[in-house]
C-alpha cells in the first residue's frame, strides 16, 4: 500500500486509467466483431459502414495509447483486407 502522498495520488490516478483502457479496449472489440459480422454475412456495403466506424476509434485509441499504433494499423490492414476480398 502506498504511504507517500505522490503514490497514493500515483495509485488513483492509475486505477482511474486503467478503467479507461478497459472500457476502450471493450468498445473497439466490440466495433471489430460488428465488421466481422458485416463480412460472414457477405455484404459489402454494411461492412464497409462499420469499418468505418472503427477506423477511427482504432486510431483514437493508438494516439492515447490504450494500445499500440502498429496494433491499431495491423487491425486496420487485417479488416480492410477482408472487406476488400469480398468483392472477388
Amino acid at each position: 500500500m502506498a504511504t507517500h502522498k505522490s503514490a497514493e495520488k500515483r495509485d488513483r490516478q492509475s486505477v482511474k486509467r486503467r478503467a479507461r483502457n478497459i472500457a476502450a479496449k471493450s468498445a473497439i472489440k466490440t466495433k471489430v466483431k460488428s465488421v466481422l459480422g458485416a463480412v460472414e454475412t457477405k455484404d459489402k456495403q454494411a461492412s464497409a459502414k462499420a469499418l468505418q466506424s472503427v477506423i477511427p476509434a482504432l486510431d483514437k485509441a493508438a494516439v492515447k495509447g490504450v494500445i499500440h499504433r502498429k496494433n491499431a494499423s495491423r487491425k486496420i490492414s487485417r479488416l480492410t483486407k477482408k472487406i476488400n476480398a469480398l468483392q472477388g
